[in-house]
């Protein structure tokens, strides 16, 4: 009987003292720390965190102690730029939940040092690239398709995640994101396309991400859209053929792609010897939109003309896009001759939608010799245009042109070009431009990262207006078909990627002489 007591004694005060130990324990508490990166170019300093909570920043330079300044700041990154400070000279930032202490010793340890100093251009590139990518990676639908804009919710774009798959590709070369991470990104879109619903195998301009069912575009237009689809496939053709050649699970992937590419009947789509934007189960060809050029869909026909199953033959790629020689230009603006179209009419992404995965270079046809020169030639109109700046809008120069469709601050979203211009500039009209003008589009870029503050989560903002009142001159907005040709073009600049692996697309290649292109580029 005494031991039991003596148990019972020694039991409870073992449990009594761990009761006090526990509650001896300090309680954990928030240091408000903060991860986050600083990257300096001269005395612009972009800091980028991941958190969604707001953040305080401070700031200390070399002889001045930390100094608070910025508050309750919501979105990153934040562009700081700092005065007083020479090459070389060390800036200090800590970032911390807005209203927390920055004194603690977890702050300190994720504190960021950046010495001043001015980026080299591939530096920058590597910025606007990596960024811009978050849209189509970190923003993308769970169903791996691309949101149309960045307040779409569940609404998914199929033409902006064409350009999507080629960014993901991009990034994947650029080290951004990883292959397998790229692989898995377009192996989710994959499977999202093979259970969506199609028209004679072409889709519908929007989905449900979640459901996979169409939204309809306008009253009706809910069947297949043969734009979209074809910047689509044009997106899904390079990502074949970059993965054609890889493991058993890329190769897989390469064979499903190939599927839905032969799937698509576009000789269906044929009326009056035209191609037709639209059909509709529901309204067959009511909306009556004949695919006619110089626009942004020449992709469709050449995609059309290149099909193994269904092509086109060349008199409907004359009389519908070619307009029988209608869209043949000779209009001289500014020095520079538009041998197809007219570039003061013409907004820029008729120079970029069409090129993501098509190369003009050395491409040429019965109506154009040369499309890259053509591209040249429109983008540098609408430059001179901007520095001639008739209308006198603010901010207009060598730094500040290009104009194209957009959000705007003044009409919403517009397709601005030097005969429809309210002093909007939008980013994706000099950047995806960068092929042909490479210089004077990293002007532009510069002057929009150093200057302007126009970096946002997912790149540049769509569009800046300094001729509006103040509040009013960013619109911080991002849409898939404006960031898509951001990345895409600037990779095009650098290596060429996309444009190599589109062209090397047998069907491309054996199409491309049906429709009278040739290409001395890729000896097509």
């Amino acid at each position: 009987m005494k031991i039991f007591k003596y148990l019972s004694l020694l039991i409870l005060t073992i449990a009594f003292t761990s009761c006090k130990d526990e509650e001896k324990e300090p309680v954990p508490q928030p240091t408000g720390a903060i991860d986050f990166t600083a990257v300096a170019d001269g005395t612009t300093i972009t800091l980028s965190w991941t958190t969604k909570e707001k953040v305080d920043i401070w700031r200390a330079t070399e002889g001045v102690d930390f100094i608070e300044i910025a508050s309750n700041v919501a979105e990153s990154p934040y562009i700081d730029n700092v005065d007083n400070v020479s090459d070389n000279d060390e800036v200090t930032y800590r970032v911390v939940t807005a209203g927390s202490g920055i004194n603690n010793s977890e702050v300190m340890r994720k504190e960021q040092t950046v010495r001043i100093e001015t980026l080299t251009d591939d530096e920058l590139l590597d910025i606007v690239q990596s960024s811009t990518l978050k849209y189509f990676y970190d923003f993308a639908h769970s169903s791996g398709m691309i949101r149309e804009r960045d307040t779409s919710g569940d609404v998914v774009t199929t033409g902006g995640t064409g350009f999507g798959v080629m960014a993901l590709i991009a990034g994947a070369e650029r080290g951004f994101i990883s292959r397998d991470e790229a692989f898995t990104q377009i192996r989710k879109i994959t499977d999202f396309l093979m259970a969506a619903p199609r028209f004679h195998g072409a889709y519908a301009h929007w989905y449900n991400g979640s459901s996979r069912a169409v939204v309809p575009f306008s009253d009706k237009d809910d069947g297949g859209d043969l734009v979209e689809t074809s910047l689509l496939f044009q997106g899904l053709l390079t990502a074949k053929e970059y993965f054609a050649e890889g493991n058993t699970e890329e190769a897989a992937l390469a064979k499903d792609i190939d599927k839905l590419w032969r799937e698509i009947e576009w000789t269906h789509y044929v009326k009056d010897n035209k191609l037709m934007w639209h059909w509709s189960e529901n309204y067959g060809f009511e909306m009556n939109l004949a695919i006619t050029g110089w626009n942004e869909a020449m992709i469709v026909y050449v995609l059309a003309g290149c099909s193994p199953t269904y092509p086109i033959n060349k008199s409907v790629y004359s009389n519908g896009f070619q307009d029988n020689g209608g869209i043949r230009g000779g209009s001289t603006y500014y020095g520079f001759q538009s041998l197809i179209g007219d570039g003061m009419n013409n907004p820029l992404f008729f120079a970029h939608y069409s090129f993501l995965g098509l190369d003009p270079r050395g491409l040429k046809d019965d109506i154009c010799e040369d499309y890259f020169l053509n591209n040249k030639n429109h983008t540098l109109i609408h430059r001179a245009y901007c520095i001639d700046n008739p209308k006198d809008y603010t901010g207009y120069g060598e730094n500040l042109w290009g104009l194209t469709a957009s959000d705007c601050p003044v009409a919403g979203y517009t397709a601005h070009s030097p005969n429809n211009d309210n002093g909007t500039i939008s980013p994706t009209a000099a950047l995806s431009s960068m092929p042909y003008t490479p210089e004077e589009s990293m002007d532009v870029l510069k002057h929009l990262y150093r200057d302007l503050g126009m970096l946002g989560n997912y790149g540049f903002y769509d569009a800046i207006n300094l001729s509006v009142e103040p509040d009013k001159q960013i619109v911080r907005s991002f849409l898939a078909i404006d960031q898509g040709p951001i990345i895409v073009m600037i990779e095009n600049y650098r290596s060429q990627l996309l444009w190599s692996l589109f062209m090397r697309n047998a069907d491309i290649r054996n199409g491309l002489p049906r429709l009278g292109f040739s290409s001395s580029q890729h000896n097509i």
